[in-house]
């Protein structure tokens, strides 16, 4: 994402100081944690809850989190897989990974109430299928299969669009006309992974086309930046966030690409092996869009009772954007 994006300051230059021949120090990527769509979508299922009551049910998990996931279920909130689990009638949100237009047409269909907490920056690919179908061009969606984003996004137009998830899905790809053919890509991507897909497609299709603007969101580059700032100066790099945040995973795999020795995604403090930090001199700490900063500090203070109590963000950017809430839920409050 570039420099002129709105809402985001690019830092300088992060400098990272010296811990000294023995001395135990954190660096702590920033940006990190939740984004924009994360929030309003949690938000939005707060407000829910507070303006009609529980029960409120969500279609999947609103965010890829456990324990964002377990504090709404605690407060009332009702995960389900599909809406046809919903009672008629009833109130139900949709993920902020977005749905598919079959999802909008089965809740009219059962009188469901909905509100639709689908990241402003998803629905923005979901009107990129939808043009670029207009057209009739072959949309090649760059995306890890099964993930529930690329199922909504690739519903918009299931019969114009084909899932490239490995290298092995490029050779598989076949299209109507080689000069109307577009790559578009699931958000949550590593920048890096996506353009070596993208440059793969480009040698069996010299003629593809690229989307109107990044696909890939504001978060996850910014995140994946901060944390190639600093992997290099890392022994281990502790990424917090869930095995099914697909953004939080890219994060691992990014700081090993940028030389950290070593790196692992955990949800809790508690889930931090000891026997990774041996012979541990600098940690890196991070988090995935979708975590909430306070597990971020209870793994701080897990590393400082250890030793690793020296701490020293490394910025790369500073983010203030925001996002309106749900117009649904803006009518009711």
């Amino acid at each position: 994402m570039s420099s002129a994006s709105p809402g985001i300051e690019q830092a300088d230059t992060p400098t990272i100081s010296d811990s000294g021949a023995t001395g135990k120090r954190v660096l702590l990527a920033k940006p990190r944690g939740y984004c924009a769509g994360v929030d309003r979508a949690v938000i939005a299922v707060e407000k829910a809850l507070e303006v009609y009551g529980a029960p409120v049910y969500v279609r999947k998990e609103i965010v890829h989190n456990k324990h964002v996931v377990e504090t709404l279920r605690e407060r009332g909130a009702i995960f389900v897989d599909e809406t046809t689990e919903v009672p008629e009638g009833a109130l139900v949100v949709f993920s902020a990974h977005g749905v598919s237009p079959a999802v909008h047409t089965e809740a009219a269909d059962r009188n469901l109430r909905t509100i639709d907490a689908t990241c402003p920056l998803v629905t923005k690919v979901h009107k990129e299928v939808n043009r670029f179908a207009k057209d009739d061009y072959d949309i090649l969606l760059i995306g890890h299969e099964g993930h529930e984003e690329v199922e909504g996004t690739a519903g918009e137009a299931p019969e114009k669009v084909q899932l490239v998830d490995t290298a092995e899905d490029v050779d598989k790809v076949e299209v109507r006309d080689p000069s109307k053919v577009v790559w578009l890509s699931q958000t949550t991507l590593s920048v890096d992974e996506t353009m070596e897909r993208v440059d793969q497609l480009r040698e069996r299709f010299p003629g593809l086309a690229d989307p109107p603007s990044d696909d890939i969101c504001y978060a996850t580059t910014n995140r994946q930046v901060a944390v190639k700032a600093m992997a290099a100066e890392c022994d281990l790099v502790l990424v917090v966030g869930s095995t099914n945040s697909s953004n939080s995973k890219r994060l691992v795999e990014v700081a090993l690409k940028a030389g950290a020795r070593d790196a692992h995604l955990v949800d809790f403090a508690r889930e931090v092996d000891e026997s990774w930090l041996e012979g541990v001199t600098t940690v890196g700490v991070t988090s995935g869009a979708s975590v909430p900063d306070i597990l971020v500090m209870d793994l701080l203070a897990w590393l400082a009772e250890r030793g690793w109590a020296d701490v020293d963000e490394v910025t790369t950017a500073n983010e203030k954007i925001a996002f309106a809430l749900p117009p649904e839920l803006r009518k009711a409050l």
